[in-house]
């Protein structure tokens, strides 16, 4: 089965962002599955290139080091990869990311912070939570929504829903549907589910 052909040009078939702990990339793989295509995740590739996790490129670089490796990342991905992409929470900070992402299908997975804080763990190797991780999520929440609802096309709250119900929800208000025969899909309106 071939990969679908983004409906507004080259690019990916959906772009997924939101804050750590709301399912990108659980969400993204199904999303995936279902549509017949490729799943690939920003950080993901950070990973792979540099050999190293996250948090040792913010402990040994800084956050503004790896933000470098994570615009160069995502301007790889949205530029070559056709399927579902997963970006990390705080790659909408970039002024040229967000510019990159205007017109694509991009799809804000909301959480709110009690949510995410059962999903993330209070002890977790997320750098950006070293200190009150509860506290700091809501911070960086705070500091980013703005950024996530100014690139998305559609709002999906992740809170109180299966993996399978996001994917759901998220094909629903992208008006993506996967045909059993051969996985076409047709594009949707913009809205908020």
């Amino acid at each position: 089965m071939s990969a679908p052909e983004p409906a507004g040009g080259p690019g990916p078939v959906v772009v997924l962002v939101g804050p750590m702990g709301v399912g990108k990339t659980t969400v993204g793989e199904l999303l995936a599955e279902r549509l017949g295509t490729g799943f690939r995740d920003s950080d993901a590739d950070i990973v792979a290139a540099q050999g190293k996790p996250v948090s040792d490129l913010f402990i040994e670089g800084g956050e503004e080091y790896f933000r470098e490796l994570e615009r160069a990342a995502v301007r790889e991905a949205v530029a070559e990869h056709p399927g579902v992409l997963a970006l990390g929470g705080g790659a909408v900070l970039d002024a040229g990311t967000r510019e990159l992402l205007t017109g694509l299908p991009v799809v804000y997975l909301s959480v709110e912070v009690g949510e995410a804080v059962k999903r993330v763990g209070l002890n977790t190797a997320r750098p950006l939570l070293v200190v009150n991780p509860r506290k700091q999520w809501k911070e960086l929440l705070d500091a980013r929504r703005h950024h996530y609802t100014d690139v998305a096309r559609v709002v999906v709250a992740t809170d109180d829903r299966t993996p399978e119900e996001v994917a759901d929800a998220v094909l629903d208000a992208l008006g993506l549907k996967q045909h059993p025969a051969d996985g076409s899909r047709t594009p949707g309106k913009e809205k908020q589910v």
